[in-house]
């Protein structure tokens, strides 16, 4: 077990927190979404409500290791200074003397944001001296940015050869919580919900949760590599050539773990990638030759939504199709809505980051279900079964 933020009181002590703010912006750098920044207030609120002072680091795009305007994190800053309700100090870089300076006035319940970490190239290369210089402003490290925790960088993982205690905050406490559960003890029956366009990206998450799962449910891009090693003509679908071969030894394995792997039997085909297209609903094994699969058809949502109804835990990482473009979303809204009807009938649901979670968004569902993991990588490399550095580093209880 590793130490979380409620196993240290705060009170005049300096509280270095990793955050995600990672927020998108528009062109004229307003916060489009400010989930992110949401997210971390708990924990943000922990410290300043103990008497600690709160000084927070992130990244923001991938300004490639030099300060450019457009990554800055001061409208985050201004964004969080009205969700606090109180003044949120913004310093223009995160190491230096103008940061020692601006940390040492400090009082007791301040909040101070620092510039974008990625400014400087060694916070991804994970430099040592860089991270000690971060480390040096708090007496304490809270991680909460659990979507950065697959990373080994300055901020999340070199910090804590130089700053005891690390503990993790409310927001990656929870993610651990559920995710966690998901692999290690799970109410059953147990479905996983796998999409997106690639198996590469995937392999991993298919072959762990192949041996934990009652049912593994395959849509989006990928399927069609899946009907290819199956012998099934594709048409112009999307196709990992190099992958074809996995797919077949993962069907395999699959039939010798008796683990039900569910292909979807009808799926929605499109004459053009475009919204505009004709497009019509055909079974897996009829795909015209010059035509595309775009979705999961009807017949397959049925099936789907049949098992994720009867699951007590889901665990769903990737759109059923093209969801950005209207006639193809369905397949991805239908799951969306089962997660909802499953969360309802009292089943532990969780929405893996990135395009799920813009799904389910979309859909207008993100609070009908368990969870929704603000970390897509880090949550992948999780549920495949891999240790994540900026978790391993936090002190043992």
């Amino acid at each position: 077990m590793k130490m979380t933020i409620d196993d240290v009181s705060f009170r005049g002590r300096r509280a270095l927190i990793r955050v995600d703010f990672n927020v998108p912006l528009d062109s004229q750098r307003n916060i489009t979404d400010d989930t992110r920044i949401v997210e971390s207030l708990p924990t943000i609120k922990k410290v300043l409500n103990d008497g600690g002072r709160a000084i927070l680091m992130s990244h923001l795009g991938r300004p490639k290791g030099k300060p450019a305007q457009e990554f800055s994190l001061k409208p985050v800053a201004e964004r969080l200074s009205s969700l606090l309700g109180k003044p949120v100090r913004f310093v223009r870089d995160c190491i230096g003397p103008d940061v020692r300076q601006a940390v040492d006035a400090m009082k007791d319940g301040d909040c101070l944001l620092l510039e974008n970490l990625r400014f400087h190239k060694e916070e991804e290369a994970n430099d040592q001296e860089f991270a000690r210089q971060l480390a040096a402003l708090g007496d304490v490290f809270v991680n909460d940015a659990f979507g950065t925790a697959h990373r080994a960088h300055a901020s999340t993982e070199g910090v804590t050869r130089y700053l005891k205690p690390c503990v993790a905050g409310f927001l990656m406490r929870k993610e651990l919580d559920y995710l966690g559960r998901a692999l290690g003890n799970p109410i059953r029956p147990y479905v996983a919900i796998l999409g997106g366009a690639k198996i590469s990206g995937k392999i991993d998450v298919i072959m762990n949760l192949m041996a934990k799962v009652d049912a593994l449910l395959i849509g989006g891009g990928m399927m069609f590599t899946f009907y290819k090693a199956q012998g099934k003509q594709i048409g112009k679908s999307l196709l990992e050539a190099e992958k074809v071969d996995l797919a077949g030894t993962v069907l395999n394995e699959a039939a010798k773990k008796n683990t039900r792997i569910l292909l979807p039997i009808d799926c929605i085909v499109a004459d053009r990638f475009e919204e505009q297209a004709q497009w019509k609903s055909v079974p897996a094994d009829a795909i015209p030759g010059d035509w595309m699969g775009m979705d999961i058809g009807p017949q397959t949502i049925n099936l789907f939504v049949g098992e994720i109804l009867k699951a007590k835990t889901v665990v769903w990482n990737g759109p059923m199709g093209v969801f950005e473009m209207k006639p193809f979303a369905e397949g991805t809204n239908a799951v969306a809505r089962a997660l909802a009807e499953a969360t309802r009938s009292g089943a532990t649901t969780i929405v893996g980051g990135g395009d799920s979670a813009a799904a389910i968004a979309a859909a207008g569902l993100q609070s009908a279900v368990s969870h929704v993991s603000t970390g897509g990588g880090a949550s992948l490399e999780l549920l495949g079964g891999k240790a994540l550095p900026g978790v391993e580093a936090l002190t043992e209880k």
